[in-house]
């Protein structure tokens, strides 16, 4: 996934701050030198460009403030060529999670009537024989905003459509074999992508970052399922959440990178000795005092 790093701060909006990636731009390039539908002027490939920039946009900041609403925290989006990434950690509830992820794609479907409703009209008052530039421009709008929700829907891990149907799977499953499954469909859907992604390197691209996530999945899926069956510390409960943690290496130092038992090592990383006064529950994400 995208980070900070090689990214320009572009402002901060509902305490979010928005970033694009450097490598943005190179897609930029390439889409404005190659635009979807052939314009008479380069500034209408340019204005193609950029509304793509603000759907995506839109679309990220309705994951950002589902998770919001839930309890959640959610303040950075990061722009690229692949879309866009809203970092949202919501509480580790099937609903909540489904609320945070589903609302990404529930953004277009309500700019659909609208864009539908402007190509409409244009089309009934002979726009494109006056205006064949600004009725290409509405129309692609169009064609965008149901792409991106079509093809975010799609049951692959770890687009939307995947994250929706690991959330639902969650409430028959469990937090760890909902995402196991989840993983897996991706592994199998990524295959028949490639089917059809061999002359498009676009669709390439995006396969790999599948492949990868997925198997990202698998290996936390695995995680959560020896977290879930580890035994527990009762007399270190989450004051949040109330949930006791587990006994084992399931907490990452920020220092050497690795894994260590917080609670049996008092609180010192075994490995660098880095020392922590928080811990963040495993469950709730709720970081609280290390003598609470």
């Amino acid at each position: 996934m995208p980070r900070r790093q090689g990214s320009i701060h572009l402002f901060r909006l509902l305490q979010v701050d928005v970033f694009l990636h450097w490598s943005w731009f190179l897609i930029a390039i390439w889409r404005i030198s190659q635009p979807i539908v052939q314009y008479s002027s380069v500034w209408w490939a340019v204005l193609e460009c950029v509304s793509l920039f603000g759907i995506v946009l839109m679309h990220e900041f309705g994951h950002a403030l589902a998770c919001r609403s839930v309890g959640g925290k959610a303040d950075t989006i990061v722009l690229w060529p692949l879309g866009g990434v809203a970092y949202v950690d919501p509480p580790q509830r099937p609903g909540a999670m489904l609320w945070s992820i589903a609302a990404g794609p529930l953004v277009n479907v309500l700019l659909l009537p609208i864009f539908f409703t402007i190509w409409f009209i244009a089309k009934n008052t002979h726009l494109a024989g006056n205006h064949p530039d600004l009725f290409q421009y509405l129309q692609i709008l169009l064609v965008i905003d149901v792409t991106l929700f079509c093809f975010n829907m799609l049951p692959i891990y770890p687009l939307d459509g995947g994250q929706v149907l690991r959330s639902l799977l969650w409430y028959a499953l469990g937090r760890s074999r909902s995402l196991l499954v989840s993983s897996t469909i991706g592994f199998i859907a990524v295959g028949l992508l490639l089917l059809f992604a061999i002359r498009t390197p676009w669709l390439i691209i995006m396969s790999l970052f599948v492949l990868l996530n997925c198997w990202g999945g698998l290996r936390q899926a695995r995680a959560m399922a020896r977290m879930e069956q580890a035994p527990k510390r009762v007399e270190h409960a989450c004051p949040n959440c109330h949930v006791a943690p587990p006994v084992g290496d399931f907490w990452r130092c920020g220092r050497c990178r690795k894994q260590f038992d917080i609670f049996g090592s008092l609180g010192i990383c075994p490995h660098c000795g880095a020392q922590y006064a928080h811990v963040r529950c495993l469950e709730c994400g709720h970081v609280y005092g290390f003598q609470s």
